[in-house]
């Protein structure tokens, strides 16, 4: 196809272009021939045909804008339909228009995009007022603070969504914010004045921690120092900077008054230890006496090896438990065949269980008699009764008559 297929230039120069519509002027070119005429202004259809298909390529590629694209296409077509340049024009058009329906789908495609991006922004922005608030119930002063801090950043990291979901999510994570904030001021204001109170209580501690070290009262001032130490313990802490020297200062009273006490009980020890030496012989002695075979002996031996014991005196802190408990073992057996003999010789006791062996066999003697005469009669369900009831005096005969016997021996 040639230029003039699409174009003419009249004899005065004027070059006209033929369209759908008819033929329209485009210009006039005096000077030079037809086809130099119709070679120019088929340059400018080749420019313009030229800008068609870079738009096409733009809108297809989708690296424009609907909006954008939509503007383009118009303003490109206003151009192509009153261009000045000799070509074909109507095809051009054409393809601008067809590309109009490409860019509402991809209006349609990106607008849908969009309210995805924007529910899934939504949910994000909602996970983190979540967990802000979550944050600002609860008691989390360590992390808490870098998490906000955390989760504001994600925050700003997002898009923004419509304009009133976004302000009124904003203002629900933005008061967890500083609801938390506050809460945590307060919190540490009255952790700093336990810590102040508590600087105040150990300060008085420690003096009167001081002040006991070189005490030579070795029970009482242990059982104060015990005491000292469980108001420690009740203070809670003071301020970190103080902390750490204020517990050197209490422990070291403590260590120097310890330490002193330790040395003196062992040397103490050291003195006792013949004393253990001789308790240890006295206890070999008193463990002959089990098991008893002589109440009466076995009680006059006991005393005997008490008194001594008394009169030895204090043996080493760590033999006194096992030597003491071994001595109360003994005691104990003495006492309890002591309590088993009286018991069983118990005069009163005794007395009673004979009475009740007599009245038993009392009872026994007319139940008997009755028996007899319930047989001599014939009734068959009178001695039926009566044999029960002799058979059970008799079984509290016999157990009357063990336990009389046990109180006789």
């Amino acid at each position: 196809m040639t230029t003039s297929e699409w174009g003419r230039v009249a004899e005065d120069g004027t070059v006209y272009v033929r369209t759908a519509d008819g033929e329209r002027a485009v210009g006039q070119y005096p000077e030079g021939s037809s086809d130099e005429a119709l070679a120019f202004y088929a340059k400018r259809y080749d420019e313009l045909a030229g800008s068609v298909h870079l738009i096409e390529q733009r809108v297809i590629a989708g690296v424009v804008s609907p909006d954008e694209a939509t503007e383009s296409v118009r303003n490109l077509r206003t151009q192509v339909v009153d261009a000045h340049a000799v070509g074909d024009l109507t095809s051009l058009v054409g393809r601008l228009d067809s590309l109009l329906p490409v860019i509402s789908q991809q209006r349609q495609a990106r607008r849908a995009e969009r309210a995805e991006k924007a529910a899934a922004t939504r949910a994000e922005k909602e996970r983190l007022v979540g967990e802000a608030e979550k944050l600002a119930d609860g008691n989390d002063w360590r992390n808490g603070a870098n998490r906000l801090r955390q989760l504001l950043d994600e925050w700003k990291g997002l898009p923004r969504i419509d304009r009133a979901a976004d302000d009124q999510l904003w203002r629900r994570f933005s008061t967890a914010r500083t609801a938390y904030t506050r809460r945590r001021k307060s919190h540490f204001a009255e952790q700093n004045e336990k810590r102040e109170a508590a600087r105040v209580v150990k300060q008085r501690l420690v003096k009167d921690a001081e002040s006991l070290a070189n005490s030579r009262e070795w029970g009482p001032t242990s059982g104060v120092y015990r005491d000292l130490m469980r108001q420690w313990k009740a203070a809670g802490p003071a301020p970190r900077e103080v902390e750490e020297d204020l517990w050197k200062r209490f422990r070291g009273a403590q260590d120097t008054f310890f330490g002193a006490r330790d040395e003196a009980m062992a040397a103490q020890d050291s003195e006792f230890a013949a004393n253990a030496e001789a308790k240890e012989k006295l206890l070999a002695e008193a463990e002959t006496l089990v098991p008893v075979t002589d109440v009466d002996g076995a009680k006059r031996a006991i005393r005997d090896i008490a008194e001594r014991w008394d009169a030895i005196g204090k043996v080493p802190r760590d033999q006194i438990r096992p030597l003491e408990d071994r001595m109360r073992a003994v005691e104990q057996t003495i006492r309890g065949i002591e309590e088993e003999k009286w018991r069983r010789t118990d005069p009163e006791k005794s007395a009673r269980a004979d009475d009740m062996v007599t009245k038993l066999q009392e009872a026994i003697g007319k139940v008997e008699a009755d028996l007899e005469k319930a047989r001599s009669a014939g009734d068959g369900k009178k001695v039926s009764e009566l044999e029960e009831n002799l058979a059970s005096r008799r079984a509290f005969l016999e157990m009357a008559q063990r336990a009389s016997a046990d109180y006789s021996g």
